[in-house]
């Protein structure tokens, strides 16, 4: 891995967090992902499981974490099964984790080879009356793909047909959206990341250049920072195709006079990052764009200010949208009458700001998190307003990475990424 070792006191944590929560005589069954084939015999790069890393520090494929905290063996309260290593494979892959390697990632003492995963699994399952199944219930998850997990799930199910079944998920979804502070200084990382590789493009930028030139300057950066690269498919999007939300085609010219839409994270030890930042391509906002430009960075200024604990999710975006009419108010682009008539469904301002302004981050740059519970001290969450004007030929977005305190207003992890727009200014003209 290019990231450096994580404390695995933050692995042994979550275990016990997780163990709290489960079902007396209940154990609980974690596995990698694929490595997923492309064709022939190409394949994409490993991306791991959230939830086995999570919970182990695991990041390899053909992995399998069992949870039996009731197990009358304390050898098999925790266990980890991993793909053996050899010397062909160390030749030809490079060399797995050893059991003593797997110990010191993950905490677990009880580390078996994958091949005695069912000699194993049918003594503990002989022991225990539920089963924890893991599966992806995440608010915007839309999966066609038969995972590792599935299959896993399907045989189980298949295999001891006797035991009641329960779901992880709802467990996991509380833990992992309150963050560690372990969590917070990787997340920490993945933001300074890209704040190097935005004062990188910020120097770089200049008309002529094509979208894909500042996409490779981010990558650069990223690379050369321990980071695997993007926690998700950037959007580098200029002039009009920053009205296009999930823009990533990324192939056009920069031109004079446009403004360039950055929704870029580096992830650092599987750990998003989520920034967007709008600039100049010629190094100055006209009058116009820099109206919007200070009308959306108001609005997040605003908006960062309602995520306290106790808050809930549905009310801060009612709340959100009342600041973001006010502004359009005084852009001009809606009036009165707009506002008056609008559909309670589809406000007004959602002609100009149609998506959300806030998500859970963490493991996934949309994190798991329970919407319909209140918000906590330690959540970390986006904050993103944009607004949109296509017959104007640009939109702008803006959203920086914040974790929410006990007390106060939220910490920005992004504090030191250049957002006001003089100070963009100065960066692209010095």
């Amino acid at each position: 891995m290019k990231y450096n070792p994580i404390d695995n006191q933050l692995f042994i944590k979550n275990r016990k967090n997780f163990a709290s929560q489960m079902k007396p005589k209940s154990l609980a069954v974690f596995n990698s992902n694929d490595i997923y084939p492309v064709s022939a015999d190409s394949t994409l790069p490993f991306a791991q499981h959230r939830d086995i890393f999570f919970l182990s520090g695991v990041d390899q494929e053909e992995s399998i974490l069992v949870l039996f905290p009731d197990c009358p063996n304390p050898k098999h309260k925790e266990i980890l099964f991993l793909k053996e290593t050899n010397e062909h494979i160390a030749v030809w892959e490079g060399e797995k984790l050893t059991k003593e390697a797997a110990f010191k990632t993950s905490g677990i003492k009880t580390v078996y080879w994958l091949q005695d995963l069912e000699k194993i699994l049918f003594e503990i399952m002989t022991q225990a009356e539920t089963v924890y199944i893991n599966t992806n219930e995440h608010y915007r998850a839309n999966v066609e793909t038969e995972t590792r997990e599935d299959r896993f799930t399907k045989w189980l199910k298949e295999k001891y047909p006797a035991h009641s079944v329960a779901k992880s998920n709802p467990i996991l979804q509380a833990l992992r959206s309150v963050k560690d502070p372990i969590e917070l200084d990787l997340i920490q990382q993945a933001c300074n990341i890209t704040e190097k590789g935005f004062r990188r493009i910020l120097n770089f930028v200049k008309p002529g250049v094509m979208e894909y030139n500042i996409e490779a300057e981010f990558m650069h950066e990223f690379l050369n920072n321990r980071s695997k690269g993007f926690a998700y498919t950037p959007i580098v999007a200029s002039g009009n195709n920053a009205n296009v939300l999930h823009y990533i085609e990324n192939n056009q010219e920069c031109k004079a006079g446009d403004l360039i839409l950055l929704d870029v994270g580096a992830e650092y030890a599987n750990y998003s990052s989520d920034m967007t930042r709008t600039i100049p391509v010629s190094g100055k906002f006209t009058k116009r764009q820099r109206e919007v430009y200070d009308a959306v960075n108001r609005v997040k200024n605003e908006a960062t200010k309602l995520l306290v604990p106790g808050a809930f999710w549905a009310e801060y975006h009612k709340e959100v949208g009342k600041i973001m009419t006010s502004e359009l108010l005084g852009l001009g682009l809606i009036d009165k009458a707009d506002v008056q008539n609008e559909n309670p469904d589809w406000p007004a301002y959602k002609k100009y700001f149609m998506h959300g302004t806030s998500h859970h981050m963490g493991l996934d740059t949309h994190d798991y998190g329970l919407l319909y519970e209140p918000m906590q001290a330690n959540m970390v969450f986006t904050v993103e307003p944009g607004i949109y004007i296509p017959d104007e030929g640009f939109g702008i977005r803006l959203e920086d990475d914040v974790v929410i305190q006990e007390t106060g207003e939220p910490f920005n992890l992004m504090r030191n990424i250049p957002i006001e727009a003089e100070e963009i200014e100065e960066i692209m003209n010095k």
